[in-house]
This record gives C-alpha cells, sequence and structure tokens, in this order.
C-alpha cells in the first residue's frame, strides 16, 4: 500500500493540501474579514472548498502516477533504487490509477463550478489534467515548456482559491455590485503574489531538477534546458530566476515599509535562504548537490507559503479583525 501514495507522491499533496488551506483560511478569509464578512457569512462554503482541494489533489496525484507511466526508462537511469512503476507496480496500473484519480478530480472541480457558476473555473479543472498529461508525454522532454507547464500548473493551483472566493462572491451577491467594491483585487492581488512565488520557486527547481536527471534524459534524447545550453549557462538562467525573485520581494513588501516583522521574515526566511541556493546551484558538479539544491527549493516553497500566516495576523492587528477567532493585539 505504501508503494501506491509514494507513486502519488504523498508528502507533496500534504504540503499542496497545508498551501490550499492557507490560501483560503490564512489569505482569502481575512481579506473578506476586512470588508465586513465574518468567517460564517464568507460564501464559499465549506463544502465546496472541501471539493477543490479534492480536484486539486486527485489531479496532481493523477499527473504524478501519469509522469512515472512514461519516465520507466529514464528513472530506470536516473532513479533505479526509488523507482516504482515497472518494479513493485505494473504500468497498466499506473495508467489505471491516473484514469481514476482524473475522472474524481475533474468531477469534484466540476460540481463546484457548476454550483458557482463559474466557467473560468470549469475550464482550469479540464485544462489542467490534460497539461499533466501532455507534460509526461512529451513537453517534459522538450526545452523549457516543460518546466513552464508545472509552475503554471502550481501556481494556478493557488490563484483558484481566489477565482473560487470570487465566483462566490458574484454568484452570491451578483457581478455588478462586486465591481463597485475592491475585493476583487484584493483577493487577486495577494493571492496572486503567492501564486507568482509559487510559479517562479517551481521553475527554479524544474531546471534544478533537469539538471540532476540529466544522465536518463540524455540517454532518452531529451532537450531539457541543461542538455541544450550545458551546465554553466544553465546556472545562470537558475541564478537570473533565484535574483528576479528576490527583487519581486523586495517589490512586494516595500508596500508594507513599516512592516519590520514582514522584512525580517522575508530576509532570513526565505531571501538569505535563496542566496544560499544560488551559491550551491553555482558551485554543484554532481546529481547529489543538485538534489540537495532542488531540495532547498521546497524549504523555501514552504516558509514563504507560511508567511499567510504572518500577513493574516498583520491584516488583523491592521483592520481590528480576529485572529483565528482571537483578538490580535
Amino acid at each position: 500500500m505504501i508503494n501506491y501514495f509514494r507513486l502519488v507522491r504523498y508528502k507533496n499533496l500534504l504540503f499542496l493540501a497545508l498551501a490550499l488551506w492557507c490560501m483560503h483560511r490564512c489569505v482569502a478569509i481575512p481579506i473578506l474579514a476586512s470588508y465586513g464578512f465574518s468567517a460564517e457569512s464568507v460564501p464559499l462554503s465549506t463544502w465546496h472548498f472541501a471539493l477543490l482541494v479534492i480536484a486539486v489533489l486527485c489531479i496532481a496525484a493523477a499527473g504524478y502516477a501519469i509522469n512515472d507511466y512514461f519516465d520507466v526508462k529514464i528513472d530506470a537511469i536516473n532513479h533505479p533504487v526509488n523507482r516504482l512503476v515497472g518494479v513493485s507496480i505494473d504500468r497498466q496500473t499506473a495508467a489505471r490509477i491516473h484514469q481514476v484519480l482524473s475522472v474524481i478530480g475533474i468531477i469534484c472541480g466540476l460540481t463546484v463550478s457548476a454550483d458557482l457558476r463559474s466557467m473560468m473555473l470549469a475550464v482550469i479543472i479540464i485544462l489542467v489534467p490534460g497539461m499533466l498529461w501532455f507534460y509526461s508525454a512529451s513537453y517534459k522532454r522538450q526545452f523549457l515548456i516543460g518546466n513552464i507547464i508545472i509552475a503554471l500548473a502550481t501556481s494556478l493551483a493557488i490563484l483558484l482559491m481566489a477565482i473560487a472566493h470570487i465566483a462566490a462572491l458574484k454568484h452570491q451577491y451578483g457581478n455588478e455590485i462586486l465591481m463597485q467594491t475592491p475585493i476583487v483585487p484584493a483577493l487577486y492581488t495577494y493571492i496572486g503574489c503567492f501564486a507568482l512565488f509559487a510559479f517562479l520557486i517551481t521553475l527554479i527547481r524544474e531546471i534544478i531538477k533537469d539538471m540532476e536527471d540529466q544522465a536518463g534524459d540524455r540517454e532518452m534524447e531529451c532537450r531539457t534546458v541543461p542538455i541544450v545550453l550545458g551546465d554553466t549557462k544553465t546556472k545562470i538562467v537558475v541564478i537570473s530566476l533565484i535574483l528576479i525573485t528576490i527583487a519581486i520581494l523586495c517589490l512586494i513588501i516595500s508596500k508594507q515599509a513599516n512592516n519590520a516583522t514582514t522584512w525580517r521574515y522575508m530576509a532570513i526566511g526565505i531571501m538569505l535562504p535563496m542566496i544560499i541556493l544560488a551559491i550551491i546551484t553555482a558551485m554543484a558538479k554532481n546529481t547529489t548537490e543538485y538534489h540537495n539544491a532542488q531540495q532547498l527549493t521546497k524549504y523555501i516553497m514552504a516558509i514563504g507559503t507560511l508567511y499567510s500566516i504572518l500577513f493574516y495576523y498583520s491584516l488583523a492587528i491592521a483592520k481590528h479583525i480576529p485572529f483565528f477567532g482571537l483578538t490580535a493585539a
């Protein structure tokens, strides 16, 4: 049974569930609370939120399963000890798991989109499984396209919380009335910042992972970034993306110049590790060192996601709203 959990990357799914909860409970609900909504009166119901989480997790799990289905030969070279499909799980089973999870995810997602009358939600729910299938079948072996697809899918999962909350608001109050308030821009802006961060960090991680997996990719004639550009130029690309991410973070938090806690959190928790990541990547020469670098990106992603709790606390103080039901001092 544990092999099936490993196939769908259960640890990644748990983190994804946490990220979705953080966007819902620590960003969207506090923003709505600052405009007079209580936690109980938020239009996006707990039921719809739960269905969306199930949809996203099932679609992501299906993506992991089909990725291993197509990567049997590459994984035999890059991960001979840890590979599952073709060893403890046959390819047909992996394909069936992908199909079942995809159907469950799409049904759950379309149920929410139908209830909320959201075409945008429906398009994303249908589009992403297709993106992940084509990624595994073809795009991941092409220059940069596969990296961008995974980064985009990750950021869309985060942005989905803003889209769902806005759809629920429009369904309950109507589009014309809602557009007269700053609620929609606020939800898109704040959750969009988290989505942009997720996109950039995931893109960085995927390129570093390609550097780690060069042996198998080269054997299968893939045209990933490090194979096309070489290690030196790929490192320049990664470091450039790191610097761009740091610059964007500085720009975003400069809007909160009086919030010293945010500056310290970002500087120590995210920017310093990103500088370390740049150094490790620049000095990396073997698969172990590249693996350590891409593992560090997971830490950075986690710390970035958990900033949502500090965001909630800062907003609670500024707007005099409850912080997890308590009065923020």
